[in-house]
């Protein structure tokens, strides 16, 4: 987190499906601590109780977990909600749910999550057509597309591999910064 936050990342979200939930809470009370020590928002994956006890800024659902309503009970009032989308109709159920954000996608491929057919670039301008909210592109974005995402409308990306994947992690997010700023 510290060489993304030297890159300029302002924007964290932890995301641990295999531990332990008291792995991910311990996990996620340092990060958050890290993240908020720096000015940045950190947010946890899937765990709204977990955002809660440990003061993260929020938490990212999946279609299959909490619903909003009953996360912002968790988590209280002026915390982040947001929640992974695949198609226009589930965009347009997050956003009167009363979602913050949503994530949509996946773009294109992606390794690091099994979240169904790439959507394609055009989808992005359809979603924004749909929603008022932020919409956050997700899945296989990296330096190549990340511009065309950014062009369709998409108002900022999720990545994972583009920059854990890279020789040099600091590098590689302080580039795809570079080429949405």
């Amino acid at each position: 987190m510290l060489s993304a936050l030297a890159a300029g990342v302002r924007f964290f979200q932890y995301r641990s499906k295999n531990e332990p939930r008291k792995d991910i809470y311990h996990a996620s009370l340092q990060l958050a601590g890290i993240a908020r020590g720096a000015g940045a928002l950190f947010i946890v994956n899937d765990h709204a109780d977990i955002a809660a006890a440990t003061g993260a800024d929020g938490v990212h659902l999946g279609q299959g977990d909490l619903p909003i309503a009953e996360a912002r009970k968790v988590l209280g009032e002026g915390k982040i909600v947001g929640l992974s989308t695949h198609s226009r109709g589930q965009a347009l159920a997050a956003e009167t749910a009363g979602a913050d954000y949503i994530g949509f996608g996946p773009i294109f491929a992606t390794s690091t999550k099994d979240a169904g057919v790439a959507q394609g670039v055009e989808r992005i301008r359809d979603i924004k057509q749909a929603v008022r909210v932020p919409v956050i592109a997700i899945g296989g974005i990296n330096r190549d597309t990340i511009r065309a995402v950014m062009s369709a409308g998409a108002d900022g990306v999720a990545v994972i591999s583009a920059v854990l994947s890279a020789p040099d992690p600091s590098r590689a997010a302080a580039e795809l910064i570079g080429l949405i700023t």
